[in-house]
């Protein structure tokens, strides 16, 4: 008897389709495993046990997601692990009397995959992404997926699945048992035809639990597996816990293995590792939305943009449009330097074709998208122009009041200042409301951090247009205010004062490089100032020096500049470097200018621990970011935390200065400025600790 109907459970719908029922997820965007759509699978799977009439049950989702896991709304709420938990649902449809059927399409990652696991059968589009991120969250997969995923595809792909953390697409993997069928139609339909046949063939139940792994060699592969894991990811626990899990899905019954994978979940959730992972992960999300920007504040197209300047910068800014697919106009005032950026771009895609991630046609075709010009007249039509030249007030006031003419009215014109007033510059020109800051990370095509800097009257329909254009060229968008450096560079220009402060009282910039590398950075401050040029802060410093006459001199460092020591492009900076190589080697002549710098200054040197190093850094960077906070600079904490995360080189184990600090504790951070100032050569200014800073400290409150 063919019946058909349909209820609706909130986040599933249950239809009944002849003598199969099926049980769609819905739960926008990805299907998240929230606790109303755990309960809305519970009652399809039970409704269907109770109806005589069903023989089959499919578990469908959308086009976009069969699920992508846990629900990120209800993290770090008591509903994540509100009961009927993840592992409750999988045990459920497992025990299932009747075949249940995932139908996988889109991605199916996560507690998504692990629910498709604990399905007796699966079929899905080759196109489906599938995935057990968790390991990139700190923890591992918590509802079977270490142990299931290894005795349907084997080992040697689930570890590298599990470790990684990457999405590989279903055809990957249609050869392996995690399949029963691959379809190129329709899914829902393919489904329903698939359950049938289950049905009419008799086909016993596979329970993916009940499964062995059978590979001779495989405790071998495991041996060279964690002695490989263990060297390459020293700061993060999980991927070698991962390694375990597997191991137990290969050497122990499956209770056993699932009791080894919770533990091991549950522990790794408590790692300072996993909570910082988690934090970034939300931090990204939470940095896309601006406070008083409506999620649905109409946006400006950009079919077309500009970028004026034809240097490193400019270059790598015009590849983020290009890789998009999106058409650039490079203007420069000089045709030589016009031909050296566009022949510098070609280099850059030439070099990716030959390690293997590009195309020749992808070269060829993002070429194609690329014009240039000398002349202003050829931008006026782009939708978006991005400045990038010398970073001087009056050359900026030359270019805008240009790019006030020629440009279309509801042009976006934007700035890559990294430091100058954004105010200032949207003044320059009759539309400040078209005005904004779009500041780049070097190398731009690289760096994920985008900074962009909101002025006064910045409009609210432009911050959403530039902050969905972040999303579209890949980077991390984070809204800063005008301020001197915004967010990133207002800190660092702390952090550096105190880099420089150690080297007045005895450290060697060698020490400092590799105590801050050691602890996790991906540079140190002397060894990055060499990488990315010491003329461009001698410059900022300049500037500010004669807008504050009274602000304390990096002498040192301004020596160094005097001498002509830019760093790498100049073979010589805080260190040498040899032609052709990029090691950096002690200097004596830079020894002899420390010394000298100490004798005037009457400093004697004393011997400096790393810990202390790091403390000072690191804290310097924190104190301005409360102030920066105070301020309203930034939004958010974790707005800071994505700044140093995706631009300048934070350790992810880490999480950002804002929740090292958390970490540490806040009182212990404000006890200990307040030990740096009273040191016999402490700056009782500089160490004055941020008053909100103080208030959280004494109150038990944190940034979070």
């Amino acid at each position: 008897m063919n019946r058909t109907g349909a209820a609706s459970m909130e986040t599933t719908q249950y239809e009944i389709k002849g003598d199969i029922a099926v049980i769609s997820l819905n739960n926008p965007p990805v299907n998240g495993l929230g606790l109303s759509l755990r309960r809305g699978i519970i009652a399809g799977v039970e409704r269907a046990q109770e109806d005589a009439a069903v023989r089959a049950i499919v578990l469908i989702g959308t086009d976009r997601a069969f699920s992508g896991g846990a629900d990120i709304k209800e993290f770090g709420t008591p509903k994540a692990s509100q009961e009927p938990n993840l592992l409750t649902v999988i045990r459920i449809v497992e025990a299932s009397a009747k075949p249940v059927i995932a139908a996988i399409g889109g991605a199916c990652m996560g507690g998504g995959l692990e629910l498709a696991l604990g399905c007796h059968f699966r079929i899905g589009r080759p196109d489906a992404q599938i995935a057990l991120p968790e390991v990139k969250l700190g923890i591992l997969p918590g509802a079977g997926g270490t142990q299931r995923l290894p005795r349907l595809v084997g080992l040697d792909t689930a570890l590298n699945m599990i470790v990684s953390g990457n999405p590989v697409p279903a055809a990957k993997l249609e050869d392996t048992a995690l399949f029963d069928e691959m379809v190129d139609g329709d899914l829902r339909e393919a489904a329903l035809a698939f359950a049938r046949k289950v049905v009419d063939e008799n086909r016993p139940l596979k329970r993916v639990r009940d499964l062995r792994i059978s590979e001779p060699l495989g405790e071998a592969y495991l041996a060279f597996a964690r002695n490989t894991v263990a060297a390459s990811t020293k700061h993060f626990p999980a991927p070698l816990k991962c390694v375990e899990a597997v191991t137990a899905a290969f050497t122990k019954p499956f209770d056993e293995g699932m009791k080894i994978e919770r533990e091991a979940f549950l522990w790794l959730m408590n790692t300072p590792e996993s909570r910082a992972l988690r934090h970034a992960f939300i931090g990204e999300r939470a940095a896309a939305k601006i406070p008083d920007v409506p999620a649905d504040t109409p946006t400006r197209k950009i079919e077309r943009v500009a970028v004026i300047g034809a240097g490193t910068m400019g270059g790598g800014i015009a590849m983020n449009f290009l890789n998009a697919g999106i058409p650039v106009v490079l203007l420069e005032m000089k045709q030589e330097a016009l031909d050296r950026g566009i022949a510098t771009i070609r280099k850059n895609y030439e070099n990716s074709v030959k390690k293997g991630k590009l195309s020749s046609e992808s070269l060829e075709q993002r070429m194609g998208l690329l014009t240039s010009t000398l002349s202003y007249e050829d931008i006026g039509s782009a939708d978006l122009v991005i400045e990038a030249v010398f970073e001087d007030m009056g050359v900026k006031e030359q270019v805008f009041g240009k790019l006030d003419e020629v440009m279309k009215p509801g042009a976006i014109l934007a700035s890559n200042t990294s430091t100058l007033d954004m105010n200032r510059i949207a003044g320059f020109t009759k539309r400040p409301q078209d005005v904004v800051g779009l500041h780049f990370f070097s190398p731009a095509n690289v760096m994920r951090l985008l900074e962009i800097v909101r002025a006064e009257h910045t409009g609210k329909d432009v911050l959403a247009t530039v902050m969905q254009l972040a999303k579209t060229i890949r980077k991390v968008g984070v809204v800063s205010g005008v301020c001197d450096g915004f967010i990133g560079n207002r800190m660092l220009k702390y952090y550096r004062n105190q880099a420089n402060a150690l080297l007045d009282e005895g450290a060697s910039p060698q020490q400092i490089d590799r105590a801050l590398e050691k602890w996790g950075m991906a540079m140190g401050p002397f060894r990055m100032g060499d990488l990315a040029g010491l003329d461009i802060g001698w410059a900022v410093r300049k500037r500010q020096y004669a807008e504050n006459p009274d602000m304390k001199r990096s002498v040192i460092a301004d020596r160094l500049c005097e001498l002509g020591r830019f760093g790498q492009k100049t073979g010589k900076g805080w260190y040498r470097y040899e032609a052709g190589k990029r090691d950096a080697l002690p200097d004596a002549e830079v020894d002899d200018i420390i010394k000298a710098a100490r004798a005037e200054a009457g400093v004697a040197p004393r011997k400096i621990s790393d810990e202390e190093i790091v403390e000072r850094c690191m804290f310097a960077l924190v104190n301005e970011g409360a102030r920066i906070l105070e301020e309203g600079i930034a939004a958010r904490a974790s707005d800071i935390d994505m700044v140093y995360l995706t631009g300048y080189g934070f350790p992810a184990h880490r999480g950002g200065p804002m929740l090292y600090a958390e970490t540490v504790g806040l009182p212990n951070v404000v006890e200990k400025m307040r030990r740096f100032a009273a040191m016999p050569n402490g700056d009782k200014a500089f160490w004055t600790p941020a008053s909100s800073l103080v208030c959280m400290a004494n109150s038990g409150e944190s940034f979070s």
